[in-house]
């Protein structure tokens, strides 16, 4: 999608240096977010990585960090607890003020999802936790260490096997996880809270996530993520989790940072600026309205928005769509719905019958209309003939002059 990944490094909460990577849009982030990956996992775990890129993409951007002793961060992992990875969130945070921007949202994959309710408070610049597949009480993790719990307690410490590796577990683990009091802190939480669970979640019950919602204030949503396995190895599961926070996350994030220079814009102005990110992405902007062009990644692009060919067809399609349903409201026609798809090629000249010229290349555009409704073939050839005659078509088709002009220095 384009998007430019940076790898930094911070101090943790047991004074570890700590791993962690930010996913960046290609053009201004509309918000940052912070990822907190589930239990022993780590910040490159499938499902982390792609619903971070996936954000991203979506103008997003989101640091996901390794806790300590996990993925590349350094510390011993049995030194860790519950309590310490919330206070690696909380410096996370820290970090993203100082160098870009504080989160307005935490994301939380199953513990992870626990310990950024936790965090949420501590960061003053959150307005929305999003949990996927979290438990209720940090507690339920000790339910994977089976038999062992009861060693622990007696021994001090015991190697539990999690996921085919081996981790050390000490006594200090369960008594802080023992001693967390989620319930009473969701009660009071003030940010907005998405819950994301799917109902056949093996490893965290769907109880949990009905915990979690009774227990929370308003606003509060609930998205069931159906057959999703509680990794999210399925990249249409990670890819739905993405669509579902972005959409509800935009109700709390800024649409686009302030930019006075481009908020000045003349009515009718565009202005194409390059986003110096990959070769060819540029920012279209008029007034409040932004999108992004690019080329793809087959021609050097990262292929972060349309082409400026597509943009073209975008154009005439959207002016051809406009155009039937301005006639269809005047006429009165039972016009449903209107869909244009377009396509652009070169063809040589002498390869195009209906074509005036006979030499060199010529530009072709095929133009499809389905209309919807219950229009009678009389109404359907009246509406073609009206498409012909959309702004756009008429401009491609009339001579245009183009005056350019250097400004600046």
């Amino acid at each position: 999608m384009g998007l430019h990944s940076q790898n930094i490094r911070f101090t943790g909460a047991l004074g570890d240096s700590l791993a962690a990577c930010i996913d960046l849009p290609a053009g201004p982030p509309r918000a940052f977010a912070l990822f907190a990956h589930c239990f022993t996992c780590s910040k490159d775990i499938y499902a982390a990585t792609h619903i971070s890129k996936a954000l991203a993409g979506r103008g997003v951007a989101v640091l996901r960090l390794d806790f300590t002793g996990l993925g590349s961060s350094e510390g011993e992992f049995a030194n860790t607890n519950f309590s310490s990875n919330v206070e690696d969130l909380v410096l996370a945070a820290d970090w993203l003020r100082e160098e870009f921007q504080a989160p307005r949202i935490l994301i939380g994959h199953s513990l992870g999802g626990t310990a950024a309710l936790v965090a949420a408070p501590q960061i003053p610049e959150c307005v929305a936790v999003a949990t996927i597949g979290a438990p209720s009480d940090p507690a339920h993790v000790a339910l994977h260490f089976g038999n062992a719990v009861a060693k622990i307690k007696d021994q001090g410490s015991v190697e539990v096997e999690l996921a085919g590796r081996r981790f050390l577990i000490k006594k200090q683990f369960l008594d802080d996880i023992d001693g967390q009091k989620l319930p009473k802190l969701l009660g009071t939480l003030q940010q907005a809270l998405l819950i994301m669970h799917a109902p056949g979640d093996t490893i965290v019950g769907i109880d949990n996530a009905s915990t979690i919602y009774m227990a929370a204030q308003h606003p509060k949503s609930f998205i069931s993520l159906d057959d999703a396995d509680h990794l999210l190895t399925r990249r249409e599961d990670a890819d739905y989790v993405a669509d579902v926070l972005t959409a509800w996350a935009s109700r709390y994030i800024q649409s686009q940072p302030e930019n006075t220079d481009q908020d000045e814009l003349p009515a009718g102005t565009v202005r194409v600026r390059e986003t110096r990110e990959g070769r060819y992405s540029q920012e279209i902007s008029n007034g409040r309205h932004r999108i992004l062009a690019d080329e793809p990644e087959e021609d050097g692009g990262n292929d972060t928005g349309p082409s400026p060919y597509e943009l073209i067809l975008a154009g005439l399609g959207s002016c051809t769509a406009i155009t039937l349903r301005m006639y269809a409201e005047r006429k009165g026609l039972p016009l449903e719905r209107v869909t244009v798809t377009l396509t652009h090629n070169k063809v040589h000249a002498e390869e195009c019958r209906s074509c005036e010229s006979s030499t060199g290349k010529l530009d072709i555009i095929e133009r499809s209309i389905e209309l919807e409704g219950s229009l009678t073939e009389a109404q359907r050839e009246r509406m073609l003939y009206i498409a012909d005659r959309c702004p756009v078509h008429n401009t491609l088709h009339s001579e245009v002059s183009i005056r350019t002009r250097l400004t600046g220095n």
